[in-house]
């Protein structure tokens, strides 16, 4: 490991060139069902941009305040960040809340996402919530509207295992990088903005995404799932339905050199999951296909633990002109009776982004020397062999 490594705006791009060059899950050769858009991921849907701000400093034992820091911030844009204020359909829903996201009540009072969709680490949040209000003024978010009040949409999950979290480390500078950098296309993965100092399931974890195309007459829709992965216990990740982690029992995952010892039980944890889509969904349609995020995440050994915070949302990029302040609107709908594809598309791309979130990620030691070892590659694909689940 590098001695001190500090990502920031400079170099993202350098960085984001080489995450999106790793192997993914496919092509490892895990096999999934359903077919995905150009880049499998949350920004096939049109219009939504991702953007991180990586902050990676410093070894050996944690000093309160200096690090070692192994965190970042993630933004998602609906429509882009160009569009400013344009809100999207939307709607969220909570398997366990030992977490954190901001803004939701209004979300579900009103039907609307106002704003972009931020994730940080857990200590994070009001930083990170309060830069996001900042950038509104500052670039004139609301276009000269007499706007009173706003509600950011700030998401969490915890990293002080590996990063010094109560150092307090994430900026206003971070959350203007991570807004600045936001793109759509391919985007990066594994131990990236938010999801830096990040583990899943036993192995290192952070950031996903996958998305699925769902058919319906003539026409086509795409949806799109990024997650902030940092859940579940070893025992139970399953991978292609193969128990991969009781076959790798034995494998060194995580090393804790302490102090203090983590009151963390395993399966602790929590994950994020944005899911975007272009079909013409209402908010309480949104409401079910957030409800049927956790069976993509109970596939790959998700159980909903006690100790972890467990919280979604979704949105819809259709009936652009849905919000208006003065006016009756008149939308578009999809109809109940044809959206279990729609379901089954959700539920396939969110166990494809945590996969993807685990394949990505590499080994990192953070603070204390407290190491989380990346899925080894080598050792899944034999697994997968041996139970004849691997793609040739």
């Amino acid at each position: 490991m590098m001695k001190k490594v500090s990502i920031t705006l400079c170099c993202l791009f350098v960085s984001t060139l080489i995450y999106s060059q790793k192997p993914r899950a496919r092509d490892l050769g895990i096999p999934f069902v359903g077919k995905t858009g150009e880049f499998n991921a949350i920004t096939d849907v049109k219009g939504v941009e991702v953007g991180y701000s990586t902050i990676i400093s410093g070894n050996g034992k944690n000093r309160l305040g200096i690090g070692p820091i192994r965190t970042g911030v993630t933004a998602i844009f609906p429509r882009g960040k160009a569009k400013k204020f344009s809100p999207v359909y939307a709607n969220w829903y909570s398997l366990n809340g030992n977490g954190e996201m901001t803004g939701t009540t209004w979300i579900t009072e009103s039907g609307f996402l106002e704003t972009p969709i931020m994730i940080t680490n857990t200590n994070s949040v009001g930083t990170v919530r309060q830069a996001v209000l900042r950038w509104f003024v500052d670039t004139n978010w609301y276009q000269g509207a007499n706007w009173w009040y706003t509600y950011p949409v700030v998401a969490e999950t915890y990293d002080g295992f590996l990063n010094d979290i109560y150092g307090f480390h994430v900026k206003e500078k971070h959350v203007l990088e991570a807004i600045n950098d936001t793109k759509s296309g391919a985007i990066a993965e594994g131990n990236v903005g938010g999801g830096t100092g990040m583990m899943c399931l036993g192995f290192k974890g952070g950031t996903g995404t996958a998305s699925r195309i769902v058919q319906f007459k003539d026409e086509s829709y795409t949806v799109g799932v990024l997650v902030q992965s940092n859940f579940g216990g070893k025992k139970n990740l399953t991978i292609a339905g193969v128990p991969v982690g009781k076959e790798l029992k034995n494998v060194k995952s995580i090393e804790f050199k302490g102090p203090p010892t983590p009151n963390r039980k395993e399966g602790d944890g929590s994950i994020i999951v944005v899911v975007a889509t272009d079909a013409p969904l209402l908010p309480h349609q949104l409401k079910r296909i957030a409800q049927r995020i956790p069976l993509g995440i109970g596939i790959v050994g998700g159980r909903g633990s006690n100790g972890s915070g467990d919280i979604f949302i979704a949105f819809s990029t259709a009936n652009e002109n849905a919000f208006n302040r003065s006016k009756t609107t008149i939308v578009k709908t999809f109809p109940n009776d044809q959206i279990t594809p729609v379901f089954e598309a959700t539920v396939q791309a969110v166990e494809e982004a945590i996969i993807n979130a685990m394949v990505a990620a590499e080994t990192m030691e953070g603070i204390n020397g407290n190491k989380s070892y990346a899925l080894p590659h080598d050792l899944l694909k034999e697994t997968l062999k041996k139970y004849n689940r691997l793609n040739k």
